[in-house]
Formats: C-alpha cells, sequence, structure tokens
C-alpha cells in the first residue's frame, strides 16, 4: 500500500492505526476488552468516517464484515489474494496482530468466511502467490490503467 501510494503520489493511511489512535488501544487489547462485535462496530465507525481523496487506505481484514465501512470507502477496492498456508506464515501470532477471531474459530474456518466477502467487494484481484512486491505492484498498476484510474 505504501509503495503504491508513492507511485501513484497519493497519500496512505492504514486504517488499523486510525483505529487504535481513536481508540488509545492496541487492536489486540480492542478486542480483549470489546470482544469480536464490539471490535467491529468500532472498526465500521472509523472506516466510515474516513474523508479523503488520491489516498491508498490499507484496512484490516475484518472491514469486510462491516458493510458500511465498504459501501463508504469504495473507490477501487484492490484484493491481495492468498493461499491459507501463505497467510498463515505471513500472520504469524494472531492474538499479536488484532485478528479478529470467533471463540473457538481456526485461521481456516476465518479464511473460508472471508475470501468470499474479499471477492464480493474486489474491483481488482491480484494473485499474490509466487509475487514479490514488484510483481503485485506492477499488476495493480496495469489493472488501474485498464480501468482508466489514475496510474
Amino acid at each position: 500500500g505504501v509503495v503504491l501510494a508513492k507511485v501513484l503520489g497519493y497519500q496512505f493511511i492504514d486504517s488499523d492505526l486510525l483505529i487504535q489512535k481513536a481508540e488509545k488501544r492496541t487492536l489486540s487489547k480492542i478486542i480483549a476488552d470489546e470482544g469480536t462485535e464490539g471490535f467491529k462496530a468500532i472498526e465500521n465507525r472509523v472506516n466510515a468516517s474516513i474523508q479523503v481523496e488520491n489516498t491508498v487506505i490499507a484496512t484490516g481484514g475484518s472491514v469486510v464484515y462491516c458493510d458500511e465501512a465498504m459501501q463508504h470507502l469504495k473507490g477501487v477496492v484492490v484484493y491481495l489474494k492468498i493461499s491459507l498456508e501463505l497467510l498463515s506464515r505471513r500472520l504469524g501470532n494472531l492474538k499479536g496482530r488484532g485478528v479478529v477471531l470467533k471463540e473457538g474459530q481456526t485461521l481456516a474456518s476465518l479464511y473460508d468466511e472471508r475470501v468470499p466477502l474479499y471477492e464480493k467487494y474486489a474491483d481488482i484481484v491480484v494473485d499474490e502467490e509466487d509475487k514479490d512486491l514488484e510483481g503485485s505492484l506492477q499488476v495493480v498498476l496495469e489493472a488501474l490503467k485498464n480501468r482508466g484510474d489514475k496510474a
């Protein structure tokens, strides 16, 4: 996201950091204090309040549960598609990362639950398997160019 923003000459926002700033707590602390539903309500509120133009916004993965926020953020939504195995390696400690998991939910069941939502909202899908940062960036830039968006 940061590199894409630089290439496009846009601003960059990480909405998870906006949530932490607004709540004055880490994501994992918010989830521990408020539960998953409370966290999603906060996530929805913060993401739905973002008012920017010419900005790349990196959201947390659970924002796809927040229809209000997703409708508000609808500009060009890019879904970076990866396998469950690669996702597991990238995430590491789920609780430390502030991943929203229901009681007893596994990463595999979370993955299966979210993928259809990511696909529902995505304007551009980038298959991340076997791609490095530069490869993914080129796919996004080409897709934006083909859509007629700034690239």
